[in-house]
């Protein structure tokens, strides 16, 4: 498994908190940021292969950051994370590009599944478009 740059951006400071450890100690390179516009900031000066986005946070929310993120990087690979039963949102989302979206509570390693399977659709992805 290659080292992936993963962004979280999620309000609950303790879940990305835990969820930090977690990936870093698998080997990733992890970033963190607690709402939308800081994560459309970061994008602008940094390349991430995955971000875990939540789509319920103060500010801009988790479709309209979405937009923001695949407009500014496109070949990001985005998973939705949803606490709040909305469902349809997370579906929204992956219409609207995201990868795959989750709902919350999750099983830390059922995630980490989902970030490795992200990473490693990018990494082809981009070994594509370098080799033309």
């Amino acid at each position: 498994m290659r080292k992936a740059r993963i962004l979280l951006v999620d309000d609950e400071v303790a879940f990305t908190k835990y969820l930090s450890i977690f990936l870093t100690n698998r080997g990733h390179d992890v970033t963190v940021v607690h709402d939308g516009m800081s994560a459309l900031e970061i994008v602008e000066e940094n390349d991430f292969d995955v971000i875990v986005l939540d789509l319920k946070m103060p500010g801009i929310d988790g479709i309209q950051t979405l937009k923001g993120l695949k407009t500014r990087k496109p070949s990001v690979e985005v998973i939705i994370l949803t606490g709040h039963g909305s469902i349809d949102s997370a579906i929204e989302g992956v219409g609207s590009g995201a990868f795959d979206y989750a709902t919350k509570p999750i099983v830390l390693s059922e995630l980490h599944e989902r970030i490795t399977q992200a990473a490693e659709r990018k990494f082809i992805r981009d070994k594509q478009h370098n080799s033309r």
